[in-house]
């Protein structure tokens, strides 16, 4: 495969928006491994390869161990993650599948008592972000280096 059109040149103001986004979660409260965990988790279940990539290696970067991020996808199956993991990896699975599953109460009522208002508020729109990001990497081809 090769890429279709570098998205970071085609259009720099969309891309500035999307960097601003990933700015301001740099700035929230949600631990830094739970948040790859939720980006891992949605490019696994978007199917993308250079999100995918990155995300392993930022994890590892931060410290997070091969064993958790190699069981991300069945982390229903495993013992590895917390409740509060869990509730991220849930909703994010959720809002991933949104077409799917319309986020169901059962879902909501999972994730509520893990999470404040705000912490919420960032856990969305991290989650909104990187499906972002999948959608353009996909659609583009852009390739792991």
């Amino acid at each position: 495969m090769q890429t279709r059109l570098d998205f970071y040149t085609a259009d720099p103001a969309i891309m500035k928006v999307l960097i601003a986004v990933e700015n301001q979660l740099a700035k929230g409260t949600i631990e830094i491994l739970t948040k790859e965990l939720v980006r891992l988790r949605a490019s696994q279940i978007n199917g993308c390869a250079f999100c995918l990539d990155m995300h392993v290696t930022d994890a590892l970067k931060e410290g997070e161990s091969q064993r958790r991020l190699a069981t991300v996808s069945a982390w229903r199956e495993t013992p590895f993650f917390n409740d509060r993991e869990r509730a991220a990896l849930e909703w994010t699975e959720s809002l991933t599948l949104v077409s799917q599953n319309h986020v169901p109460d059962s879902v909501w009522e999972a994730v509520r008592p893990h999470f404040t208002d705000a912490e919420l508020m960032e856990l969305t729109a991290l989650i909104t972000s990187i499906n972002s990001w999948n959608r353009f990497a996909i659609a583009f081809r852009k390739m792991p280096v």
